[in-house]
């Protein structure tokens, strides 16, 4: 398994490697510096267990990599770095797919842990509630109880003993198996079919 680094900024780039090196020894890390790159890089080291994809690249517009990525490999974790204040450019990636946003100038400290939050969603507990089609982790289930005691991420991250990051990936991942987009419309569906 390996985990891919699309970034056309080398210092960005490199920086970005060594974090996840750090994190994940046993794991291969490929940087790229175009998109057009990346599935002849797949092909020659691996299935992907990670993207991390720069948001602002040349020759690609708007969210269109995201999409794509997500298109091709749908439960790979998806994180985006950007140098572009989250806002607006964070909901547009979500909403195309994105697991997480990233600002290039937030600390590596906080980087590292948005990463492991990523894991630790992926490799989260077992699916154990189902409604309908729908299956919930127990993590899943939680969350859902405490956006109903309307407890905020910093909140439930205490809670937890999670990061905020890890928690927003968590929300996410919920709000997409859900298919909804809010807290709201979470909590309309959990009551809709009983989780509450």
């Amino acid at each position: 398994m390996s985990m891919y680094i699309i970034d056309d900024h080398p210092l960005v780039r490199q920086a970005i490697a060594m974090l996840l090196r750090r994190m994940r020894p046993a794991s291969k890390v490929i940087e790229l510096e175009k998109f057009s790159e990346l599935q002849a890089a797949i092909i020659k080291n691996g299935e992907p267990e990670l993207f991390v994809l720069d948001l602002l690249l040349p020759g690609v517009k708007g969210t269109s990599a995201v999409k794509d990525i997500k298109t091709m490999y749908t439960t790979v974790p998806l994180a985006v770095i950007s140098s572009m204040p989250a806002g607006e450019a964070e909901e547009t990636c979500i909403e195309a797919g994105a697991d997480i946003y990233i600002e290039k100038s937030t600390p590596a400290n906080e980087i590292s842990s948005a990463i492991q939050g990523l894991f630790a969603a992926e490799n989260g507990d077992e699916e154990v509630v189902a409604v309908g089609e729908t299956k919930l982790s127990k993590r899943q289930k939680q969350l859902i109880v405490m956006l109903d005691r309307g407890l905020s991420n910093r909140d439930i991250a205490t809670e937890l003993d999670i990061s905020e990051h890890t928690v927003k990936v968590h929300l996410w991942r919920l709000f997409r198996r859900l298919d909804v987009k809010s807290r709201t419309q979470t909590l309309h569906f959990a009551r809709m079919n009983g989780l509450l």
